[in-house]
């Protein structure tokens, strides 16, 4: 364990509110090993260690506490402009281990859109992998992937295409998904 995630873990240890954790606990019922840490917070916190680079992202990941989930992915945001293919990668390999709809949300929609403009194809290519996926999170991050596009109406094609599979899918937290694409792209018509 590097010094900077020690350092990091002691001020969420610091920084914990048990309100906070209630809150958390109460929308997001799947999160895991909770600290509770407003998320402004936490938007702090990445501005303040971003010189950790993807190092302290993947650091962060394994950690696998909630908070050093959220944590991950709103500083992969912060650097993901360094190394792209890295970026998207390591959103890939994360894919693997969401275990509630914050972590994927926040993953899905803040992680890469530094980059969303410039690399439409290979996150769509993500997206499409994932979107075949038997991990209902990974079904959920290929359509929050591509949230971002849905203000694109040459893309909604695209969208509609991931959409399509996933319209009857069992799991809770996949259709709402889908819901929340169609309105976006009723918006964007």
């Amino acid at each position: 364990m590097s010094s900077t995630l020690k350092e990091i873990q002691k001020q969420l240890k610091a920084e914990a509110s048990e309100a906070v954790k209630e809150t958390v606990l109460k929308f997001v019922p799947d999160a895991q090993k909770v600290y509770g840490i407003a998320n402004p917070v936490l938007n702090e916190m990445a501005k303040e260690f971003k010189e950790g680079g993807f190092e302290l992202v993947g650091e962060l990941w394994e950690s696998g506490a909630f908070e050093e989930r959220m944590l991950a992915a709103k500083l992969l945001r912060i650097i993901c402009r360094k190394d792209p293919q890295k970026a998207i990668k390591m959103v890939k390999r994360f894919s693997k281990e969401i275990t509630d709809w914050a972590v994927c949300d926040t993953l899905g929609m803040q992680s890469l859109k530094p980059v969303a403009a410039a690399h439409a194809e290979e996150i769509f290519s993500l997206a499409e992998t994932l979107n075949q996926s038997a991990d209902p999170w990974q079904r959920r991050l290929s359509l929050v992937l591509v949230e971002y596009y849905t203000r694109d109406k040459s893309l909604h094609k695209r969208i509609i295409k991931l959409m399509n599979p996933l319209e009857d899918d069992k799991e809770y937290y996949v259709k709402k998904a889908v819901q929340w694409l169609k309105r976006n792209l009723q918006k964007g018509k």
